[in-house]
């Protein structure tokens, strides 16, 4: 019988520590919440009378409107006849990138920008949010010390780094490294995978294969100019369409899909060509690419990008890219009801210098265009629709977003009815009586 080799060990040794460990979350007791309401996340409103809700194993195993009497060892949470909703679901964030300001993400120590990140996501889920889909950033190894249980923090789906063209969105070389040489070392983005430029249908290829390598369950590409970025106008369309299907094709190996960061209609027509299935921003687009959208059955992830005080702090040029966005805003929100397609929301957060406590606002800002429960549908059921696009790569038991048998347990207790009054959203840490995630409770301020 042959023995390995110290060489063999060491393979396997290494293997073994990069699958990912069941969560510390899947141990949980059992837990009885009796008499809440329910919002279950597909409608606009909550019940019409009371239930009951077992929670065994991370997911819902009963819901009732008769008692349901514990077994020995459960743990029994008396609602009072608050509201029972979905944890709340941002499907664009960036878990690395929220807190730190555009020059410190380009020269702070690492490991400084993911502690950072560390006290964001417990915040994050301090605020309700239970799950986001990160749509840029080295969030891998954030994502596996929540799933283990270092720390408290959202499921994270990730998309792994940017994929962005020479001049992209994701450039953010400076001038006097380019020319780039055949033999120069990645830049500073790339190194520490924020960013992956690649250019050429073979790049694009290689580039999205290592993010799904490293575990991303969606894959973001940067078809259009964009509001923060240094070299490209807002008007600009990114990557060809052979470059596009590269990503696509990709994506479609392993299951998944491809998200692109684009304004504009030229840009988001080719995208959806190409078979792209996320449109994230799109402020500027005119009907006929929305209703091109809707004939897609493409998903429109929009962002209450406002000209207010919630908005991401911007400067000089930059500042007049973001005029022409949050005035587009309004109108791209109405297009979007008016084709009936399907809306997720995101809030897009970035160089905030604090934890993103800003994104609750946000979501209620919807209000400007929807009714309480409708924002609530969107931010729960919808982006739990959105996320499960992943197919193989989402790895979850049940579906996220709703309240039925068999779905995962992220759920809030609010004190009163967010379907009839929205501005509870706003102040989690008054309203939000406990917080569950993965049938594990994080915050319960009941007796």
């Amino acid at each position: 019988m042959l023995k390995p080799d110290r060489a063999s060990l060491l393979f396997v040794c290494l293997f073994a520590c990069l699958l990912p460990l069941p969560s510390a979350a899947a141990k949980a007791p059992a837990v009885l919440i009796e008499n809440v309401y329910l919002f279950d996340g597909k409608s606009d409103r909550r019940s019409a009378q009371p239930v009951h809700v077992l929670v065994r194993d991370g997911q819902i195993a009963t819901i009732a409107t008769r008692p349901i009497t514990p077994e020995e060892g459960v743990q029994v949470v008396d609602g009072e006849q608050r509201t029972l909703m979905p944890g709340l679901i941002d499907a664009h964030w960036h878990s690395v990138l929220v807190s730190p300001t555009t020059v410190e993400a380009l020269t702070a120590d690492i490991a400084y920008i993911h502690l950072l990140a560390g006290q964001v996501a417990e915040a994050t889920l301090m605020r309700g949010f239970t799950s986001v889909r990160d749509m840029g950033g080295p969030s891998f190894g954030l994502r596996r010390a929540i799933e283990e249980g270092l720390i408290s923090g959202p499921r994270i789906f990730p998309s792994g780094a940017m994929v962005s063209q020479t001049g992209g969105h994701g450039d953010f070389r400076l001038p006097y490294e380019v020319p780039r040489a055949g033999n120069s070392p990645l830049n500073y983005s790339d190194q520490v995978r924020v960013t992956a430029i690649a250019d050429g249908s073979d790049e694009v290829l290689r580039k999205v294969r290592e993010q799904l390598m490293m575990g991303a369950t969606q894959i973001k590409l940067m078809a259009g100019g964009g509001v923060s970025s240094l070299y490209d106008p807002i008007d600009v369309t990114q990557y060809t369409p052979d470059e596009l299907r590269a990503a696509v094709l990709a994506a479609e190996n392993w299951g998944t899909y491809v998200a692109v960061h684009a304004y504009t209609s030229r840009a988001v027509q080719m995208a959806l060509e190409a078979g792209v299935k996320s449109i994230e921003h799109g402020q500027l687009l005119d009907e006929e690419t929305v209703r091109m959208i809707a004939s897609k059955n493409a998903w429109w992830s929009l962002q209450p990008f406002l000209d207010n005080e919630l908005a991401n702090p911007q400067t000089g040029a930059s500042r007049v890219k973001q005029l022409m966005v949050s005035t587009g805003t309004e109108r791209a929100f109405d297009l979007a009801k008016k084709h009936k397609v399907k809306v997720a929301f995101g809030t897009d957060i970035l160089a905030s210098g604090d934890t993103g406590d800003k994104q609750n606002r946000l979501l209620v800002t919807l209000e400007r265009w929807y009714n309480p429960g409708e924002v609530l549908q969107i931010a729960t059921g919808n982006n739990g629709q959105l996320i499960g696009m992943a197919g193989e790569r989402y790895g979850l038991a049940g579906p996220l977003g709703v309240l039925e048998e068999g779905a995962m347990a992220d759920m809030l207790l609010v004190d009163g009815d967010p379907t009839a009054d929205l501005s509870l959203i706003a102040d989690p840490d008054k309203n939000f009586v406990l917080i569950m995630k993965n049938g594990v409770i994080y915050k319960n301020l009941l007796p």
